[in-house]
């Protein structure tokens, strides 16, 4: 098993595979390192593909206190990943939780972003749903602390974005919710309250999500409600960043839609590979409807 080590101390499980252009993958609040394995064994053929287990989730630590837990160190463990295998720079993909880190990773350390693919974000960022979303994270935390993983998986499992992956593949989400259930009691209530609970809106970040130069793609399921007005705000202010919206998908993307998801995620990294993904043509005016003179 392979461990690199963060800058308070922790160790973090960490898988690879493949060689080439690195692509870290980050995972979200309901998954883990598993969860990226339809990616891991695609884009294993042409690239140097790297998925962590985030603090909190098994195999890596698992710390006790509150204070282990927040956004700028869920960007910081993501660096502590990339300079233990001493990769100067990678393709970050990050979903839900992992797509917050991927974003806050540009702003802060885009130098070592190659690329940012942002999929399934937006949780808690929209402003008029920022108290609600902190005390339903709050409750969600009780919940793992009082039912345990495996009892309360059953619930989380079936929210109103991950019942698509159900209908679409029952046996693919049977394996979503069985590893849920596995999951550290412990490691995903303080996450739920520690990182969910408190990061700070997107929207606070507009200045330097205009100035950011990270080329983005920003993926959503079209019944992934609370995320699309997020994706759309993040392409409209992200210069160099382009929108992808997968039909009747909720939002365990890479699980639920992994052959679109996929081949759109490699024209992606082609693209970006030949410096063929560029800032908005400035001639595409927002403002403007049609051209009169």
């Amino acid at each position: 098993m392979a461990f690199a080590t963060t800058k308070d101390g922790l160790t973090l499980y960490f898988e690879e595979t493949g060689s080439g252009i690195p692509v870290l993958f980050i995972h979200e609040f309901g998954g883990d390192h598993r969860d990226w394995e339809p990616q891991m064994q695609h884009f294993g053929s042409t690239y140097r593909c790297i998925s962590y287990a985030a603090r909190g989730y098994p195999p890596s630590d698992v710390p006790s206190e509150l204070s282990n837990y927040s956004q700028e160190l869920a960007v910081d463990d993501a660096i502590a990943v990339l300079d233990h295998l001493e990769l100067e720079s990678a393709h970050i993909v990050g979903l839900s939780m992992g797509g917050f880190t991927a974003i806050h990773m540009g702003i802060k350390y885009p130098e070592r972003c190659l690329s940012l693919c942002v999929a399934g974000c937006g949780y808690g960022a929209e402003k008029k749903y920022e108290e609600y979303f902190k005390n339903v994270s709050l409750e969600v935390a009780k919940n793992f602390e009082e039912q345990g993983a495996k009892e309360f998986a059953k619930i989380y499992s079936l929210g109103a974005s991950r019942v698509q992956f159900q209908n679409k593949n029952p046996r693919g989400w049977e394996e979503f919710a069985r590893r849920l259930s596995e999951h550290s009691s412990q490691g995903s209530a303080l996450t739920m309250r520690g990182v969910q609970a408190r990061r700070p809106s997107l929207y606070d970040f507009e200045d330097d999500l205009k100035s950011m130069t990270v080329p983005t793609l920003i993926v959503n399921g079209d019944e992934d409600d609370h995320c699309l007005q997020v994706g759309l705000y993040l392409k409209r202010v992200i210069p160099a960043s382009g929108l992808l919206i997968l039909p009747k998908t909720g939002h365990t993307l890479n699980l639920e839609a992994p052959e679109i998801f996929n081949v759109r995620l490699s024209e992606f990294l082609n693209l970006v590979s030949n410096k063929k993904w560029l800032p908005r043509d400035p001639r595409a005016n927002p403002e403007q409807v049609m051209r009169t003179d």
